[in-house]
C-alpha cells in the first residue's frame, strides 16, 4: 500500500502529533474530564494509538488491540470521562494525524494525492474500529453487558 510510508511518517513523528492533539484537547471547552488527565497519560494515549495504527493490519493483532481499547474504555469510566469526550478526543487525534501528513508538503503528483487519500481512508477505518471497541469497554464498565460474539 502506498500509504504505508505516510503511516510510518506519522509514527516517526508521534511526539509532535501527540503534542498537537494534547494542546487541542486542553483548549476544547467541552472536554472537561479529558483535559484534566495528566500530560503523560494523554501523550501515552496518542502514542499508543499511532503505534496501533501501524500494527492494526498485521495478522493476529485484531483481538489483542480490541482488548486493549476495550480496557481503555473501561478505564475512562473509572476516570469519570464521559463517552462523548473520549469520542471527541479521538476525532481530534485523527485530525492531527491527517493534518500532520498533509502539511509535509508532498508533491501534487497523482501518486502523492492517491497516497494521502489512501491514508485518510485507512485512518478513518481504524478510528471507526477503535471507537467501537472503546465504546464497548465503556458500556461494559457502565453496566451494559455486550452480546456474545461482538
Amino acid at each position: 500500500m502506498l500509504s504505508n510510508r505516510l503511516i510510518q511518517l506519522a509514527e516517526d513523528h508521534r511526539e509532535q502529533i501527540a503534542a498537537s492533539a494534547m494542546q487541542q484537547i486542553r483548549r476544547e471547552g467541552e472536554l472537561l474530564r479529558m483535559a484534566k488527565l495528566p500530560d503523560s497519560e494523554l501523550r501515552d494515549w496518542a502514542r499508543d494509538i499511532l503505534k496501533s495504527l501501524q500494527s492494526w493490519t498485521e495478522p493476529n493483532q485484531d483481538e489483542k488491540l480490541a482488548k486493549r481499547y476495550e480496557d481503555l474504555g473501561r478505564r475512562r469510566v473509572e476516570e469519570s470521562v464521559p463517552l462523548h469526550e473520549s469520542v471527541r478526543a479521538l476525532h481530534i487525534l485523527k485530525r492531527a494525524i491527517i493534518d500532520f501528513v498533509r502539511n509535509q508538503g508532498f508533491g501534487p503528483t497523482s501518486v502523492d494525492i492517491y497516497s494521502e487519500e489512501e491514508l485518510e481512508h485507512r485512518v478513518s477505518l481504524f478510528f471507526d474500529w477503535l471507537l467501537y471497541h472503546i465504546a464497548r469497554g465503556h458500556g461494559a464498565a457502565s453496566g451494559w453487558v455486550p452480546s456474545q460474539g461482538h
